[in-house]
């Protein structure tokens, strides 16, 4: 089980949310997988991505080319076992040329609280260093880092 399971309050649904961005942040690929059924289905830009070990191998490859990655996802809506977020992440790659991508997902959660499917439609956008907005450590954003509403996002 991973809580919190639906049917998702505003609370929870915030929560899980907040989970899914620590875990993305930690760039752990098995133990972000966890939060994934084992048949989960993902379609990731114009990727299609099934199971557990398509996830880690994904995320993996995603970590070793998006450098200094750093995410903040915010609830957009939610119902029953169904939640849907916006989120932007910043990132450099090997050259040295920052981005920040902006994306949406809607995700399906089982009544163990494991997300089901995860949709994703992402952009990137190259932005100058000066421009990032992302500073903290590596990891989980603190807890009094602006969201992403907050920062004009």
């Amino acid at each position: 089980m991973r809580l919190p399971i639906p049917p998702f309050t505003h609370e929870t649904a915030t929560e899980k949310v907040r989970l899914a961005e620590n875990g993305w942040n930690s760039r752990d690929p098995e133990n972000v997988s966890l939060a994934y059924s084992e048949d989960s289905a993902w379609r990731n830009r114009d990727l299609f991505i099934n199971g557990r070990a398509e996830i880690v191998h994904f995320l993996t490859r995603k970590w070793r080319t998006e450098l200094e990655y750093r995410l903040i996802k915010e609830l957009f809506a939610f119902k029953d076992d169904r939640i849907s977020v916006r989120y932007a992440y910043e990132y450099r790659d090997s050259a040295g040329q920052w981005f920040r991508a902006y994306g949406n997902e809607n995700w399906v959660f089982d009544e163990q609280g494991l997300m089901t499917k995860r949709f994703a439609s992402i952009n990137d956008l190259k932005i100058a260093e000066v421009d990032r907005l992302f500073h903290w450590p590596q990891g989980h954003r603190p807890h009094d880092h602006p969201s992403l509403s907050e920062l004009g996002l």
